[in-house]
């Protein structure tokens, strides 16, 4: 029997203590599905991106996971590699 992955997550995020830490990691998801979001639209697969940026193929699958946070330099050489452009700002919770 399998059991879908929203139940699953449902179940899990019930409990306080994981849903507090599933939220404290949210920006970080929501940097890498950005980058993936990027790269898809830009066309490339991770070879040919990490190739226009002179990195690999598993820094890019670093990136693109959320294993890794990105610096300033690598998401502007990410922007510039797949044709778009770096915009941040912090915005109020309140």
């Amino acid at each position: 029997m399998t059991i879908p992955f929203d139940e699953i997550k449902a179940e899990l995020l019930a409990d306080p203590e994981i849903k507090a830490e599933y939220d404290a990691l949210a920006p970080e998801f929501e940097i890498a599905a950005e980058l993936l979001r990027a790269r898809l639209k830009a066309g490339l697969s991770q070879a040919e991106l990490a190739a226009r940026m002179k990195t690999s193929q598993s820094s890019i699958a670093r990136l693109e996971s959320g294993q890794t946070l990105p610096s300033t330099k690598t998401l502007l050489r990410f922007a510039q590699a797949t044709g778009t452009r770096v915009q941040m700002r912090l915005q109020s919770v309140a």
